[in-house]
């Protein structure tokens, strides 16, 4: 991933050229992640026209891709099969705002905090279930419509055109970078496909597959222009309760994904997005999609790698690549049902070797075993469960580690000035992590009668520590012991309730930062 850096600057061909291979990528995902939700193919086509238009034109990231995503429409399941598409479409514009309230409070900032270990499972898991999901295409209905393994031609004809849609996709940079090698995998394998008469399985066959049998017949990806409507729901507090859990999620998985991709598309083309714009596109493109009848979504790092592999940096790749897909579904259905899906799958893999970060698996031996394990932990849980779940679950442990890290730091000086008072000069920072090593390093029963910390070298850094202080005052206040406390902030020795009075403030050489406390807030 990191290590493939493009820096090649944007220019309306390569944005064209590289749009219109990525529309042809989006069709049959938008189409698989529709079915995901119990949604028709054309409300996760709309949907991927409207994201990637939108976003292209009014996010923070040009050279991204947003479309109708796998990670939005598992959300939508449960809503919709108990309440009907009207809901989600509320749903979704009401996720929409949430995004754009995020994008104003300037919120999108926060994902520059996420560590390095989690970007790298993050990348790493996405990667292994952008193959999972290609293996779905192995998958064919057999005469009573159970879905089982191909084998035999079909089989051998399905790998033998992935394998050349990958060598086209690797090799043919070597000679011209004139046009995608992407665009001329897939025009050159569909092209070979219906000239021989392959048994190949096409983005048709796919959408029938997924069909009735009494509709599978007529299906057709072809359709008119979105139009607007409201979403047809009451306007009551009920209703208000019924959409805002899945709206918060959507809104909140849709973030997560998209600021990670946007950061995924910094490190690779050496340049770098605006997050709060990218939450205020994001936002706009879903309330959109919630009154023109669209499903929703985010960026999409698949599509997204594809676009830069393909020499898409600029905005107009993302506007070409919504133009190209709404230009199928109103005259060129034809066209895009004929795509074998063999030639997919392949550009799929292709993404899949570019996103997975190989060097991570080297780097497991030599990187703390803390980091190997929240890579390997975020990734497990990418695939098992859900990326925003595994995205905060990473940064939860990494903060976990660096508090257990830095909790080992506090340390203390002793010594005995001439006045026989005992000096503790700590070290290190005071926090909750590190309150219980800081109990240990005072002993107020063999102390003598004056004691004073210094904070010189120290800091207190939340409400945790300005409890220890206190509670510690208390110790030597019982034992009838004087304690001083030297060089806290002017908010430390306000929050100070027991000690508060044995502290000897110099506004000179005090220390002016601000302690994390509600008590303040």
């Amino acid at each position: 991933m990191f290590n493939l850096i493009y820096r090649t600057p944007s220019n309306l061909k390569n944005d064209v050229l590289s749009g219109t291979t990525v529309a042809l990528a989006l069709v049959p995902e938008a189409v698989a992640f529709a079915f995901v939700a119990g949604l028709e193919p054309m409300i996760g086509l709309y949907a991927a026209f409207m994201m990637g238009l939108i976003t292209s034109v009014v996010g923070g990231r040009p050279g991204m891709i947003s479309g109708a995503t796998g990670a939005t429409a598992v959300v939508m399941v449960g809503l919709v099969a108990a309440y009907g598409v009207e809901y989600l479409f509320a749903a979704v514009l009401l996720s929409g705002l949430i995004q754009i309230t995020a994008g104003l409070l300037r919120l999108g900032k926060y994902i520059r905090m996420v560590p390095h270990p989690v970007m790298l499972g993050f990348v790493n898991g996405l990667a292994i279930v952008i193959f999972l999901a290609q293996l779905g295409q192995f998958f064919i209905k057999n005469d009573v419509g159970e879905k089982i393994v191909m084998e035999g031609s079909m089989l051998y004809i399905m790998l033998a055109l992935i394998a050349l849609t990958m060598a086209i996709i690797h090799f043919l940079p070597k000679l011209t970078k004139a046009v995608p090698s992407s665009l001329v995998a897939i025009v050159t394998v569909t092209a070979l496909v219906h000239g021989l008469g392959l048994d190949a399985r096409t983005v048709i066959d796919f959408v029938r597959d997924m069909l009735p049998v009494e509709e599978a017949a007529t299906a057709t990806l072809k359709g008119s222009l979105p139009h607007f409507s409201l979403p047809e729901v009451p306007l009551t507090w009920e209703t208000l309760m019924i959409i805002l859990p899945t709206a918060l999620i959507l809104a909140a998985v849709g973030l997560i994904e998209s600021l990670l991709t946007l950061t995924l598309i910094d490190e690779l083309t050496g340049t770098r997005g605006r997050g709060n714009r990218e939450c205020i596109g994001q936002g706009v493109a879903n309330a959109t999609n919630g009154v023109f009848g669209g499903m929703g979504g985010c960026a999409m790092i698949g599509q997204s790698m594809i676009n830069i592999n393909s020499g898409g940096r600029g905005r107009m790749s993302g506007i070409t690549a919504a133009l190209v897909l709404l230009g199928f579904i109103l005259f060129g259905a034809s066209l895009i049902e004929m795509i074998p899906l063999a030639a997919l799958v392949g550009v799929m893999f292709m993404v899949v070797l570019g996103t997975f970060e190989w060097a991570s698996l080297r780097m497991f031996r030599k990187i703390p075993m803390s980091d190997a394990f929240i890579i390997f932990l975020v990734s497990a849980i990418t695939v098992a469960a859900d990326l925003a779940i595994a995205v905060v679950v990473g940064v939860i442990v990494s903060a976990l580690v660096f508090a257990w890290k830095h909790a080992q730091h506090i340390d203390v000086e002793t010594s005995i000035d001439d006045n026989g008072w005992k000096i503790y000069a700590l070290k290190g920072p005071l926090f909750f992590g590190s309150v219980a090593n800081f109990k240990e390093l005072f002993n107020p029963s063999e102390d003598p009668e004056h004691v004073v910390i210094e904070f010189a070298r120290s800091r207190v850094s939340d409400h945790s520590g300005i409890e220890a202080l206190d509670n510690l005052a208390v110790k030597y206040q019982a034992l009838g012991k004087k304690l001083h406390i030297r060089h806290l902030s002017p908010d430390c020795v306000e929050l100070l309730d027991k000690a508060g009075d044995l502290c000897e403030v110099n506004r000179l050489e005090d220390p002016d930062y601000h302690v994390a406390s509600d008590k303040l807030g």
